[in-house]
């Protein structure tokens, strides 16, 4: 038996950055991201509700960052959380910050 993907006790890069895509990434231009989450930044951007904050965290972690976190909208993320690779430079680096053990490079 497989041990569980260390995202789903981390959260850490959902708690760490701005998260800006297309707006036709949202609902309302043809993608599949909730309307509700979004906040149009100009006709062409949209950022994730509560990630442009001094301390940033996405409206759609749910639970606590090192815990026990998941996505509430894993299937109908935006592109940067899609792009986003665990055990990456900048995965490491935010883990560090919410005092958290760095992963293995290359992990899906």
């Amino acid at each position: 038996m497989s041990s569980p993907h260390p995202c789903l006790s981390c959260g850490a890069c959902c708690a760490s950055f701005r998260v800006d895509f297309s707006v036709h990434e949202s609902e309302e231009h043809g993608g599949r991201v909730p309307r509700g989450l979004i906040e149009e930044v100009n006709d062409y951007t949209c950022r994730m509700r509560g990630t442009d904050y001094a301390r940033p965290r996405c409206a759609a972690l749910m639970g606590k960052v090192g815990e026990k976190s998941t996505c509430g909208i894993y299937e109908w993320r935006p592109s940067p959380c899609r792009e986003f690779a665990a055990g990456s430079d900048a995965c490491n680096r935010v883990r560090l910050r919410h005092g958290l053990q760095p992963l293995d490079s290359g992990l899906l």
